[in-house]
């Protein structure tokens, strides 16, 4: 099978060596060619266009930052691409509605639609350890667990097409959350000259204890963020998406509104390509 993919940045590129290793043909875009040519060397053909690779290929995966960026690539671009016949899986996060229009453009084009976001991060699109949220029919599902499973082991139907993509800004939503609580309770224990060793050792025997608390402690102690496998401006733009869609349910945004601006705080500071656990400083600023 032909298989293209758009977008190969920090999650697309070994998401693409994983299909290059299943023994698919893979033709690939980024806008920034240089994220794309480290998949030649493993086997792929690197494409001009997003309408180039598109027309390649039998099942166009997008793994892009956000709704425009899919809208440009699949609609925007001139001469359009010719969808007719093709099936577009939709990787990255975005918001129900925004997959919804996405579904229903594609199909007016003739091509064929399903959303497949992932919980997970480099180190498991690497392992091929995804967790993959599938919005589809059941028929779309069977065609294309086989394709989904290089990613991970046990792609999950949700239901239809924007359910999926409800259930990854939850996940996503919680990623703040926890982190935001985990950054006010560890500097309140500094500040006040309790080591953050003994804090650390009584939460990871309570019914409180996360595993994210671990893998973000360090990074907040040292006050050094790197350039983050989740970047904070991704996580800023998921807590907003997950903000709108709360409030078409009408539930009360109060609490994530306050953490979205805690996030933008962090942008201000300037980690935005930092690792999301820069909530810290906005959480507890150094010169406090």
């Amino acid at each position: 099978m032909k298989v293209a993919l758009i977008g190969t940045g920090l999650m697309g590129r070994p998401m693409g060596e994983r299909v290059l290793a299943a023994g698919y043909h893979l033709t690939v875009f980024n806008r920034s060619r240089e994220k794309a040519e480290p998949l030649r060397s493993s086997g792929a053909e690197i494409a001009a266009t997003a309408a180039e690779a598109i027309g390649s290929a039998e099942c166009v995966l997008l793994m892009l930052a956000d709704g425009v960026a899919i809208r440009e690539v699949l609609f925007d671009e001139n001469p359009k691409p010719d969808l007719g016949q093709r099936t577009v899986i939709q990787m990255g996060t975005i918001s129900p509605t925004e997959s919804i229009g996405f579904h229903k453009e594609v199909l007016e084009r003739g091509g064929d639609y399903l959303e497949a976001p992932v919980l997970g991060s480099i180190p498991e699109a690497s392992a091929g350890k995804l967790l993959i949220m599938v919005g589809a029919s059941k028929p779309q599902f069977d065609k294309w667990s086989t394709l989904l499973e290089c990613f991970g082991s046990e792609p999950l139907l949700i239901g239809e097409v924007g359910k999926a993509a409800a259930v990854k800004l939850a996940l996503n939503q919680l990623i703040a959350s926890l982190t935001v609580g985990f950054a006010s309770s560890l500097g309140l224990v500094q500040s006040l000259g309790i080591e953050a060793g003994l804090f650390m050792k009584i939460l990871r025997q309570s019914a409180l204890y996360a595993p994210i608390f671990d893998k973000k402690l360090q990074l907040m102690l040292d006050r050094d963020y790197g350039i983050g496998n989740f970047p904070s401006k991704h996580l800023f733009k998921d807590v907003a998406l997950f903000s709108a869609a709360a409030q078409t349910v009408n539930l009360e945004t109060i609490g994530i509104e306050a953490i979205h601006r805690l996030l933008e705080i962090t942008l201000e500071k300037g980690y935005a390509d930092g690792d999301y656990s820069a909530l810290f400083e906005a959480v507890s600023p150094a010169e406090g």
